[in-house]
């Protein structure tokens, strides 16, 4: 059974407003998967479907380090997330943590040439 079989992407490609964005794929989801598995303390923030990108869902670590993928529904990540043993949360509702945001910058400072 393929990842889209497993958790609901075929069903979630069908339907959605975004129309510049390309679809949810099975290595999204595995990436998602690999980084939880590879890090400590991680949680999902499920992005909402915009015009341009389908649903995306961000996984946070303990660290504050990130990726983004795209998901294709809110329910595919709750499903992955359940499946994981991880909390899932809606970004809209509580935000991105502030972990993240050092994380990035600091991040950015270290890869500045003008330090």
């Amino acid at each position: 059974m393929g990842w889209r079989d497993r958790f609901g992407l075929r069903k979630a490609k069908r339907r959605g407003k975004a129309r510049f964005d390309r679809a949810a794929e099975d290595s999204d989801i595995r990436a998602l998967m690999d980084f939880h598995n590879s890090r400590t303390g991680v949680e999902f923030f499920v992005e909402p479907e915009t015009f341009a990108t389908s649903t995306t869902a961000v996984a946070v670590a303990t660290d504050g380090e990130w990726i983004r993928r795209r998901v294709g529904s809110p329910d595919v990540i709750r499903k992955v997330a359940r499946n994981l043993a991880a909390p899932v949360y809606d970004v809209q509702v509580v935000g991105y943590p502030q972990r993240m945001r050092d994380w990035t910058a600091r991040n950015k400072r270290g890869l500045s040439l003008d330090d």
